[in-house]
């Protein structure tokens, strides 16, 4: 008859707990692991897995016990830091969703809203497509693997049991701006283009008043906006793979920030 110990079961409890939670705090909070059309269920169900396939290259864990204080302090640690790994590559998703409201402002297809089951709320069509467009980019560059082996890597970088130092919430924190930079980058070329139809307009306007330039302004400047995105869409993807290894590459510097002394 096979028996284990007290502090054998602790051992094999905390080598799969603590993992599991910090992986199931990036997949609550990391696109596409995040979106609500996948049921709870796989995303728990994966996370298991993948925390089985890391556990035997962890580190040497600390020798508490799950449920006590100590180690409830640690299970904390670990979402915190499963959640910070997962908003630094939502902060990329946002970016390119940034862009689409901008340009959507300036289209006037800000007034078509409609249901994102993905964050339970309202959002404009060109969000939405922008976001579609995003997650397949995302996937057709592998980056899901890339995001998950960034995350097994986060192990070696910050081991479990590690203090956190408050330089990594601050990266976090100053990378949070960078949703409007990236996005104003991204929407540049269209925003320039209907700024130019704008301009157009102004001018026709001057130079025939008695023209109705709000009943020829808005087709023209949907008009332009989606002619120039068609032509910007095959451009896209190079746009989204640097995107999306900038995240990578912050989520590494995250993980070595948030390593205290």
């Amino acid at each position: 008859m096979i028996t284990f110990s007290e502090a054998q079961l602790s051992a094999v409890v905390v080598g799969f707990l603590w993992p599991f939670v910090r992986i199931l705090g990036l997949m609550s909070t990391a696109p596409p692991f995040n979106e609500s059309n996948i049921p709870t269920l796989v995303k728990v169900g994966l996370a298991a897995v993948i925390a089985l396939i890391v556990a035997p290259t962890l580190p040497a864990l600390p020798a508490l016990t799950p449920f006590s204080l100590a180690g409830l302090w640690i299970l904390g640690q670990q979402v915190l830091i499963g959640v910070a790994l997962g908003f630094v590559m939502q902060v990329i998703f946002a970016a390119a969703q940034t862009a689409a409201d901008y340009v959507g402002l300036q289209m006037g297809l800000s007034f078509a809203v409609l249901i994102n089951p993905g964050s339970d709320g309202s959002t404009d069509v060109l969000s939405k497509l922008f976001n579609m467009i995003a997650i397949l980019a995302f996937l057709a560059f592998n980056g899901h693997l890339t995001m998950l082996a960034a995350l097994v890597d986060s192990f070696q970088l910050l081991p479990i049991g590690a203090p956190l130092a408050a330089a990594g919430w601050h990266l976090l924190a100053a990378r949070g701006a960078d949703i409007f930079m990236i996005g104003l980058l991204l929407a540049l070329p269209l925003i320039a283009s209907l700024l130019l139809a704008n301009l157009a307009l102004g001018i026709l306007n001057r130079a025939a008043p008695q023209l109705n330039i709000f009943a020829v302004g808005f087709p023209l400047t949907l008009l332009t906006g989606l002619l120039v995105l068609e032509l910007l869409m095959p451009r896209f993807a190079p746009m989204f793979q640097h995107m999306f290894t900038t995240g990578i590459d912050l989520m590494n510097q995250v993980s070595a920030a948030l390593k205290g002394p």
